[in-house]
């Protein structure tokens, strides 16, 4: 530390400086140091002597007989399984000679042939064959068959569509209702389709005369009134158009008598 404040080459090196002598804190001691003394000796003393101090004599009449200590099994009892009475009898023995003179109601080979003559021939499963190398699967469960089809409600509206198409229909002819008590009042009348067609077609001439006049406009909209009678012409020409697509889409018409 003194040579970092100060440099070698100082003359303040030359002083002479008092020693710090560092103290160290007292060393610990537990309070219980004594405590644990005694209890360490307690232990101690029981044991002092090899093993405990009094032990139990053997009675002379217990005394280690031969082979005393070792495992005894348990008694030998009979095996049985639990389906033994469901088991088939035995094979016979060679020696045993089999009952002869017995004969059945029922022939066998007869009824089989009978059975297999009149039997349907099986047909084959069909199956679906999915990849290159042959694999094969149940054409059922391909997702090939339309087993769809064979549900109840095949093929039938489902009840939201019917409940939608009336309420369309009711709001239809409550419409309908109302324009004939207006057109009772001599408040709206129809457009016939002569006066239709000739709004439309005038419609679609004045558009023409705006885009003729649209397409005689400069590239360069360098100034304020090019700019302003462009915008202008785009909005009036957006606005013949909605007004012809809406006159095409709908063929009866009703004005206000005002």
């Amino acid at each position: 530390m003194e040579s970092t404040i100060y440099p070698p080459e100082s003359i303040y090196n030359l002083i002479p400086r008092e020693v710090q002598k560092i103290e160290k804190p007292p060393r610990y001691m537990s309070k219980f140091r004594e405590q644990v003394k005694l209890e360490q000796q307690l232990k101690k003393a029981s044991n002092k002597t090899l093993g405990p101090a009094k032990v139990d004599v053997p009675s002379p009449d217990k005394y280690l007989v031969k082979h005393s200590k070792e495992p005894k099994l348990p008694e030998k009892k009979s095996f049985t399984y639990g389906d033994e009475q469901q088991r088939k009898p035995k094979i016979p023995a060679k020696t045993e000679n089999p009952l002869m003179g017995i004969h059945t109601r029922k022939n066998f080979i007869k009824t089989n042939a009978i059975e297999n003559i009149m039997a349907m021939p099986r047909k084959p499963q069909p199956i679906c064959a999915d990849t290159r190398k042959g694999d094969k699967q149940p054409l059922d469960n391909s997702g090939l068959v339309p087993k769809y089809v064979k549900k109840r409600d095949y093929g039938q509206t489902p009840e939201y569509l019917q409940k939608r198409q009336e309420e369309v229909k009711r709001a239809q002819e409550e419409y309908d209702n109302y324009v004939k008590e207006r057109m009772k009042q001599g408040a709206m009348k129809q457009l016939s389709e002569e006066e239709r067609q000739d709004i439309l077609q005038g419609l679609k001439k004045n558009w023409e005369e705006l885009h003729h006049q649209y397409q005689g406009l400069s590239v360069v909209t360098d100034t304020t009134p090019k700019k302003y009678r462009k915008e202008r012409l785009e909005l009036e020409m957006k606005q013949l158009e909605r007004d012809i697509d809406l006159i095409e889409r709908y063929k009866t018409i009703y004005i206000a008598n005002n």
